[in-house]
């Protein structure tokens, strides 16, 4: 793979992923990328949706299925349910992102697991949490997006709500349940006991919602949609070039007086109007006219070699084919490139973060087909026999 010998800082570490779509998977996707081994038990046939979804191709699933094994079982019937749980007994974490209580209707409650596993950290990902009025409640990343305040002020003022690009409340469930996993590995190295981490959609999407809870209770203040503005932060905006957008943030009054005199005019910085930060702000619409007057005469190329020259903080907006071409995604390694059976090669985002001393890797591709690695985890692992094997997948247990 490029990185096989990467073994990575948690590659002592097994994990039992029981999730599907996103918020699971991504949780599992981030511990194997730090070298844990992650089972992934997919339901027998079509196995989890992820393997489907996608624009054009469905190639997400060749990002949040790496470094994982897939094995089919049903956890619908007796026969598979005991499979997961002798699994489990001998996992350091297991992930799961289903509607609160399933894991009890299957038979494999917390305490029971971890009556059998004292050590197991148990990652519960779900929309409201394990428990509350609304624990029950069917929910998606976007339903937390929405509850968690993301929604209410993402978008232009005169128009409903809109969002992100990405799932973005999945995404910060699955890595709060991450952190949340690291956080009782630490716990368990000084008491030999592992947890239950209960990680809720919505309650992600408020860790990073800033101030809005208190600059509502303190002073009132609701935040609303804005548009591609902060109100009250400038010059901090997209600005139209010759040939295309490039983002400007100049807000700080130091970095107003270099991007001033980046512009050829250095009066702006003394400017009663533009002088401070509460000015600018006030004048934030008259301000980004001004900029976006002077960007519109030149290129990105020169506004770049201008604005690194002056020291602004500045950037283009970049899409796939930008990143793939830029120099320091290279250097850095951002993306890296895979060999593949069914596209020759395929390229993705790196493992990240970076550690110095003990970094991940990508040490093998996502699964290609549905129990892929059956044999080698419930035959190797378990030790069911090639008979044993046939006899399951001719019930529908696997």
């Amino acid at each position: 793979m490029g990185a096989e010998q990467a073994t990575g800082p948690l590659s002592d570490l097994r994990v039992v992923e029981m999730g599907q779509l996103i918020a699971g998977p991504f949780c599992g996707q981030l511990l194997g990328d730090m070298g844990a081994e992650v089972i992934k038990i997919e339901p027998p046939g079509e196995g989890d949706p992820m393997r489907q979804w996608g624009r054009g191709q469905p190639v997400w699933w060749e990002v949040i299925a790496r470094n994982k094994k897939s094995v089919s079982i049903n956890l619908r019937v007796a026969e598979g349910q005991a499979l997961a749980r002798r699994l489990i007994e001998q996992a350091d974490i297991l992930i799961e992102n289903f509607r609160p209580g399933m894991l009890e209707t299957w038979g494999l409650a917390p305490e029971s697991l971890l009556a059998a596993n004292p050590r197991l950290i148990i990652a519960r990902m779900s929309g409201y949490g394990q428990d509350g009025p609304y624990a029950q409640r069917t929910a998606f990343g976007l339903i937390g997006e929405a509850m968690g305040g993301w929604r209410h002020i993402v978008g232009d003022a005169d128009r409903p709500p809109s969002r992100m690009g990405v799932s973005i409340g999945d995404s910060l469930a699955a890595t709060y349940g991450c952190l949340g996993v690291l956080s009782a590995l630490h716990h368990r190295e000084k008491t030999g006991r592992g947890q239950i981490v209960d990680s809720a959609l919505y309650e992600a999407v408020l860790q990073v919602m800033e101030a809005l809870i208190p600059e509502y209770t303190v002073a009132g203040m609701i935040r609303e949609r804005s548009g591609a503005i902060l109100p009250g932060i400038a010059p901090s905006n997209v600005y139209t070039a010759l040939d295309g957008d490039y983002l400007i943030g100049a807000n700080q009054d130091g970095i107003f007086k270099r991007l001033c005199d980046a512009m050829g005019r250095p009066e702006l910085a003394e400017d009663p109007r533009y002088a401070t930060h509460a000015a600018r702000g006030e004048r934030q619409a008259d301000l980004d006219a001004l900029i976006n007057a002077w960007t519109g005469t030149l290129s990105v190329d020169a506004l770049e070699a201008l604005l690194i020259t002056h020291g602004v903080p500045a950037g283009r907006v970049y899409r796939a084919p930008e990143m793939l071409n830029d120099p320091h995604f290279a250097a850095r390694q951002a993306i890296l490139t895979l060999p593949h059976p069914r596209w020759g090669e395929i390229k993705m985002q790196n493992v990240f973060p970076k550690l110095s001393q003990t970094p991940g890797g990508v040490r093998s591709l996502a699964p290609q087909t549905v129990g892929e690695h059956n044999a080698d985890i419930l035959g190797g692992r378990l030790g069911l026999t090639p008979d044993e094997l046939v006899k399951l997948a001719r019930d529908g247990v696997i």
